[in-house]
């Protein structure tokens, strides 16, 4: 059973991945069959502070093909009562009157818990500042699931921004979920993950190392999961071209990525993955996006037809 509200990785169980996984691949078949009816009646709302492609539209597209509805409220910091200094959890209470479930993004982090202490509704995460992005992970985990049909004995590397983005946040303590897990950190001087994270996989055992260099994480792993910079999250300008452009994975590199690897990334992109790259059967970025749909649906179906528990 799920839990009543998606706001951070660590409320998911193994046995709750399992059931996840399972489930997104009947949510596949039935989005490739064109969608059914079983979430007719339903209203979801998305209330997004900060700007969102894939993810705002995936959770709508989800909705969309379980035959609910959908609200939403784009760019919700200058468009909905915030303006008007309204407090984030007035807005929940009264959207909430609106919809079954809300979809939020926000750039505090833990803004996602507190709209889940004051919601009678089920709450998912959709990224909260620098923190966390719970459904991301569980997407990203699928997409290695479903590319490389397996979770366990795995090597991933984590390359870039790894103390702003909360994409390899959150999949870095989602992978202390699984067996026998090495993480490789690959990030330049300044942002490598945060000591918090790295607590958390010391006490869950996984192995992981932080590497500069990401010509030595290349022939090591099963996953490369690239990431943008994050100017955005940057306290300054100057701060931010320091780092910017540490690495670019480009066609040269191919050679030395092992045959059955894949490489991901949570998108947008910058300048981090060369477009040569995309021809090459190992590139599952776009494949990644595409489950974003999938994992949404899973989560949106289980979440609204009452399987769920109470923590």
């Amino acid at each position: 059973m799920l839990p009543r509200h998606i706001l951070r990785v660590d409320q998911f169980s193994r046995g709750d991945l399992q059931q996840l996984l399972t489930h997104s691949r009947e949510m596949r078949r039935i989005a490739d069959a064109g969608g059914d009816e079983r979430l007719k009646g339903k209203i979801l709302a998305t209330l997004f502070f900060e700007p969102s492609t894939r993810t705002r539209l995936s959770f709508e597209s989800a909705m969309l093909r379980l035959g609910g509805e959908v609200i939403s409220s784009e760019s919700a910091d200058h468009t909905s009562s915030a303006v008007k200094g309204e407090s984030l959890e007035d807005t929940i209470r009264i959207v909430e009157s609106y919809a079954d479930a809300i979809a939020i993004r926000h750039p505090l982090a833990g803004a996602a818990e507190t709209s889940a202490s004051v919601a009678s509704v089920p709450i998912l995460n959709a990224g909260d500042g620098p923190r966390e992005h719970p459904t991301q992970a569980l997407l990203d985990l699928y997409t290695i699931y479903d590319e490389l049909h397996r979770i366990d004995d795995l090597t991933v590397a984590l390359v870039g921004d790894l103390r702003f983005g909360r994409a390899p946040r959150s999949l870095a303590m989602l992978l202390t979920r699984t067996e026998r897990c090495r993480i490789l950190l690959v990030a330049p001087p300044g942002i490598e993950m945060s000591q918090d994270v790295l607590a958390y996989l010391d006490a869950h055992n996984v192995v992981w190392e932080q590497l500069h260099d990401l010509e030595e994480a290349l022939p090591r792993a099963d996953v490369i999961y690239m990431t943008r910079v994050q100017k955005e999250r940057f306290p300054s300008v100057d701060a931010y071209r320091r780092v910017s452009g540490s690495y670019r994975l480009g066609e040269e590199h191919l050679a030395r990525l092992r045959q059955d690897a894949i490489i991901m990334h949570p998108l947008p992109r910058v300048d981090e993955i060369d477009t040569t790259v995309d021809a090459d059967p190992r590139a599952a970025y776009f494949r990644q996006a595409r489950n974003g749909v999938y994992i949404r649906m899973a989560l949106l179906d289980l979440l609204l037809r009452s399987r769920i528990r109470t923590a």
